[in-house]
């Protein structure tokens, strides 16, 4: 019996230790360490995250429709807009806000007096997202909390505007309903941070950073470094979505890996964490526990997690100059993120709540026909990975693949008109078919090498969900 304890006991010991070890870890400030960290599990289960971008932009909310990438963001108000001749938007602020107004003018409007961060949480938790992510501070370097930044006085939203903290009180409401609540930080300051990017060298006018800008030598030490650490001691995020790094700063000069050090080996949320590759120069596509595309702006070519970020419109800050057809449609949201999810990614979809705080209704009405599909088809998304099936068509339709364990689901957008049978190729050896939400039967069998499915008869009012649908089959 006292052996018998005694290897118990021992094996305890062990476990313990070993477990010990793992909390323990220490990741050195080297690329080769820092890369070795496993990601945390429940950012490639979430699958849908709500990006907010939400700040003293949100005030005017415009910039002029141009075509091309990036040229609607109505959050580069400041370097865009404000003082451009070329796009209107130099006579548009003269014209509605006058010649002397500066855009430090705007902090006082963003007051967001109609706020109720609960709302909101519940609204992205219905929509079926696992997961938020809110604008702390943008390349304006307004910051939605009450920083301690001593070059943020009267430019946070405590001091000035809302004088509430925002970042706090989202965290809470967020984590209440059960998702995981994530802050994107924005590495540069336009009134701060040099650029190749413009012919002064600077991001806004010259006399904007003549009379803000944080010295360079006490930007990364005073400022920069003390922000992210106050960020991750106070509201302890899941997730840390850096941004504007990868332009021009070095990794050296920002200590990139230094932060990244601490963070995985002595921060609170060491365990959990999960960050982009936007910190530094150099690290998009190389670093980071996930790589980071928007509007599809970059191209994912080897395995490894990553997620693709983008507006509901062309823009990320309400942009008040998009109209109904500048918005993408319920059914282009959804098979977008089937699509990013049968490629191995996530989908952070983007809301631009006005500067009152509330969520223009469009935007609401995209999210509520985003979750009534996930409500049904979810299965088919959170949890899955990349399926080892290719990519395939059959009857002139585009088929996405997704996989859980042994069961593979294959995704379509265009119920059948005519022939109710859809041919799939490689899928290997079937115990079982069955439609996601579906009660009927569905015939299968093979016909040489291809499995063909016979979709069941269903009427308008006996289709589960609306836009696309899932078959759901299970291998042995």
């Amino acid at each position: 019996m006292m052996k018998a304890i005694m290897k118990y006991l021992i094996a305890f010991l062990f476990l313990v230790m070993d477990s010990t070890s793992l909390t323990a870890q220490v990741y050195q400030p080297t690329w080769s360490s820092l890369d070795s960290r496993p990601i945390p599990g429940w950012f490639e289960d979430a699958k849908f995250g709500i990006f907010i971008h939400w700040g003293v932009y949100s005030v005017p909310a415009y910039r002029p429709l141009e075509n091309g990438l990036y040229a609607s963001y109505s959050e580069w108000y400041y370097a865009k807009v404000l003082d451009n001749e070329k796009n209107g938007g130099k006579a548009f602020h003269k014209k509605n806000y006058g010649k002397d107004f500066e855009y430090r003018d705007f902090a006082p409007l963003f007051k967001a007096e109609l706020w109720q961060p609960d709302a909101w949480a519940k609204m992205f938790k219905d929509a079926g997202a696992q997961y938020v992510v809110l604008t702390s501070k943008h390349h304006d370097g307004f910051c939605l909390w009450p920083t301690k930044s001593p070059y943020k006085k009267n430019w946070n939203a405590m001091d000035i505007g809302p004088k509430r903290d925002l970042v706090g009180e989202l965290t809470t409401a967020v984590r209440g309903q059960g998702l995981k609540m994530g802050l994107y930080y924005s590495i540069i300051e336009w009134e701060s941070s040099k650029t190749h990017r413009s012919e002064t060298g600077y991001y806004v006018p010259l006399r904007m950073v003549e009379k803000y800008k944080i010295p360079e030598s006490e930007y990364v030490d005073k400022h920069l470094l003390p922000q992210l650490k106050e960020l991750v001691n106070n509201y302890k995020p899941s997730l840390l979505f850096s941004d504007g790094g990868e332009w021009d700063g070095s990794e050296e000069y920002l200590k990139t890996k230094e932060f990244l050090s601490w963070l995985y080996s002595e921060s609170p949320i060491k365990s959990e964490v999960v960050v982009n590759d936007r910190f530094a120069k150099g690290m998009p596509g190389n670093h980071g526990d996930y790589y980071s595309s928007e509007y599809s702006d970059a191209k994912i070519t080897k395995y490894h997690p990553w997620e693709e970020s983008r507006g509901i419109g062309g823009s990320y800050g309400f942009n008040r100059a998009e109209n109904l057809e500048n918005y993408s449609t319920s059914k282009h949201l959804i098979i977008e993120l089937i699509d990013i999810v049968s490629r191995g990614g996530n989908l952070l979809l983007n809301v631009g709540p006005a500067a009152d705080g509330t969520i223009p209704v469009i935007m609401q009405e995209r999210l509520s026909d985003i979750g009534k599909w996930l409500k049904v088809n979810g299965e088919a998304i959170y949890g899955t990975r990349k399926s080892v099936v290719p990519a395939q068509e059959s009857y002139g339709q585009k088929l996405y693949f997704t996989q859980k364990g042994k069961i593979i689901y294959a995704i379509f957008a265009q119920w059948p008109n005519t022939a109710m049978t859809m041919n799939l190729k490689d899928i290997g050896t079937i115990s079982k078919v069955s439609l996601v939400g579906v009660d009927k039967q569905v015939k299968w069998s093979y016909n040489k090498d291809e499995l063909v499915i016979t979709l069941p008869e269903c009427s308008i009012n006996e289709l589960p969900s609306f836009y696309a649908w899932a078959i759901r089959i299970e291998t042995k």
